[in-house]
């Protein structure tokens, strides 16, 4: 069992800056890949960013590559989600995800409860 809590999320302006963090407890962090995933109002949970178990590895959806990082820290059992030049679409609740293997290879196993971000325009 993993439990995933998210924070981080505010409101911000249309190209300005947030960090999310998700920490991590219950089973040995470093077996999981990391993910995390947002939804926004009326619209279906998507991929956002996944990272594996090494952090040596990253990948991002299509609409946050380039404005979106994802790292995660072994040592203190947290991933992170930098996101910059933020757009009002980018407005959802973002949820982190955990699954167990060295890769993000399937389905997310395990979920956080989310955190709001709003940005306006």
């Amino acid at each position: 069992q993993v439990q995933l809590v998210e924070s981080g999320g505010r409101l911000v302006q249309a190209g300005g800056s947030l960090r999310l963090s998700c920490a991590a407890s219950g089973r040995t962090f470093s077996s999981y890949a990391m993910g995390w995933f947002r939804q926004a109002p009326g619209k279906e949970r998507e991929f956002v960013a996944a990272i594996n178990w090494s952090g040596y590895s990253t990948s991002y959806a299509d609409s946050v590559k380039g404005r979106f990082t994802i790292s995660r820290d072994n040592a203190k059992n947290s991933v992170y989600l930098q996101m910059n030049s933020l757009k009002p679409e980018d407005t959802a609740v973002y949820y982190c995800a955990a699954r167990y293997g060295s890769s993000w290879s399937g389905p997310p196993e395990y979920w956080g409860q989310g955190t709001q971000v709003t940005v306006s325009s």
